[in-house]
């Protein structure tokens, strides 16, 4: 007989989603302390991205970047069960929205809007915190290998509104189909999919398969890009989502790799106030030019 791992893991994240400020921090600085022990080739990822990025720090600052990173990763774990499983009104306390009134504009206006979310930390918090004030919105989204997971997962984020999840096969014409409809679709432009569709895009310095689809979208459907990024202070737990002004003039009269490259360059712009903000665990590097040695 199997077993039904629903009924725990939503006991945990209810836990989570339910206990005091102070005890949900000292489980994310556990949990921080023991990922790059257990989690061996995430701790290898961290190390050669961090490198790479930042050649100029020497190892002992790129290694307490690196335990922050583990630290505010962790944070962030533990807090999916604010987000799925927390009250309303803790949300609203712990998550706090900047500059939505860029995004109220343009839906009194009728804009498309493309929601350009790169990974920070604070990523799931941020999705969570914007369905609290967006009625409808789209994000792509990756089935989980594991149904129950799945199934959690995809509830917690529409807890608070219409949640369109786009498909990865879907891709860009999921996107474009939903934009149609005026739904702001929420995209997360910073992953590595290899060489279709992409190019290599400096990103601090390294080139980097980077997906030209916002630049492609924002184009051929007139919509407007809208960076969100998102912060989180592991003193006190609280979050800060920024929604910044739509990007000008993008893409303009900018080719798709140069109106890309604007746009990493406004990541590394938020990253290095904070790098260890950034969700370094990603193999941002995996594909690589051709005839050059691989990173990891």
């Amino acid at each position: 007989m199997a077993f039904d791992k629903k009924p725990l893991l939503r006991a945990v994240l209810g836990y989570f989603g339910r206990c005091p400020t102070r005890t949900r921090l000292r489980w994310g600085r556990a949990l921080g302390w023991l990922v790059p022990r257990l989690l061996k080739s995430r701790a290898h990822v961290v190390r050669v991205n961090l490198a790479h990025c930042f050649p100029d720090l020497n190892q002992v600052e790129r290694d307490a970047m690196a335990r922050r990173h583990f630290h505010l990763l962790a944070q962030s774990f533990i807090d999916r069960g604010l987000c799925w499983f927390g009250d309303r009104q803790r949300i609203l306390d712990t998550i706090e929205l900047q500059g939505e009134h860029h995004l109220q504009a343009l839906l009194d206006q009728g804009r498309r809007i493309l929601l350009f979310a790169p990974h920070f930390i604070g990523l799931d918090a941020a999705a969570t915190r914007l369905t609290l004030f967006l009625k409808e919105s789209a994000t792509i989204y990756t089935r989980q290998s594991d149904a129950d997971v799945d199934e959690i997962v995809r509830l917690g984020r529409g807890r608070f509104n219409q949640v369109h999840l786009i498909s990865r096969h879907d891709g860009v014409r999921g996107m474009i189909r939903l934009l149609r409809r005026s739904i702001p679709v929420y995209y997360l432009p910073d992953m590595d999919f290899g060489r279709h569709g992409s190019a290599f895009i400096p990103f601090f310095g390294v080139p980097a398969a980077t997906l030209l689809s916002a630049a492609q979208i924002a184009s051929s459907q007139d919509a407007v890009v809208v960076p969100i990024i998102s912060r989180l202070d592991p003193d006190t737990g609280r979050y800060q989502v920024t929604v910044h002004p739509p990007v000008d003039h993008f893409p303009g009269n900018d080719t798709p790799e140069a109106a890309t490259a604007r746009l990493n360059a406004f990541i590394e712009d938020n990253v290095r106030p904070d790098p260890a903000q950034y969700y370094w665990v990603h193999r941002r590097f995996k594909t690589r030019p051709e005839g050059e040695a691989g990173f990891y």
